[in-house]
């Protein structure tokens, strides 16, 4: 069964919602989102988007010497990726925390893995088994950006609040050093939506 038949109950209402998502997703930029940590970016190397999405982050990753493994669990997702961003070598694969089942498969290490509002759809025990797979996934000296989103829950979606102070307490945990936090208004302009962007480096330890 592939992730996106009922195994990920995060990502409920993306396919139906998939076309309506696109040009608000390609309308802002991987620099858009991501300026606060660029000079934390490993200068190249192989590169995880974990939620890939409409691939505007796998790409410009792509375009920045990364060879790029995108994982995206919705299939209209994927599709829309596959038209948007057809010339960049990115690896696509159907996956999806908590389990990453078919990258762990594959025992890749990533010298940079991407979660662009990812983990918020995730409850607390898949969190807790999540953390631990994205750290084995992570080279010694790897680092981990993400992004977490504040505010309602838009209908039809599945997203859970996410406490700051305990992510990185667990990241902490599991071997993740803290590089930098960065708090942040949404980008769209939403009113009641804001974003808080942690950049992690993974001990340089097996």
């Amino acid at each position: 069964m592939s992730a996106d038949e009922g195994q990920v109950p995060g990502i409920a209402g993306y396919a139906e919602a998939a076309d309506s998502l696109v040009d608000s997703y390609e309308s802002i930029t991987f620099e858009d989102v991501y300026r606060p940590v660029l000079d934390l970016l490993p200068k190249r190397g192989l590169a995880l988007d974990i939620g890939a999405g409409t691939g505007r982050d796998a790409a410009a990753l792509a375009v920045r010497g990364f060879r790029v493994h995108a994982a995206e669990p919705t299939a209209e997702m994927r599709a829309h990726a596959r038209r948007l961003h057809p010339d960049h070598g990115i690896v696509w694969t159907d996956d999806a925390l908590p389990d990453l089942a078919r990258l762990r498969a594959e025992g890749l290490r990533f010298d940079l893995i991407l979660m662009t509002a990812v983990w918020m759809h995730l409850d607390e025990a898949e969190r807790e088994r999540a953390l631990p797979n994205i750290v084995h996934r992570l080279a010694p000296g790897g680092r981990l950006f993400m992004t977490v989103r504040k505010g309602p829950v838009p209908p039809g979606r599945c997203m859970f609040p996410i406490p700051i102070g305990p992510l990185i307490a667990a990241a902490r945990t599991s071997g993740l050093h803290l590089l930098r936090r960065c708090d942040f208004p949404d980008v769209l302009g939403r009113h009641d939506v804001s974003w808080t962007l942690l950049a992690f480096e993974r001990e340089n330890r097996v």
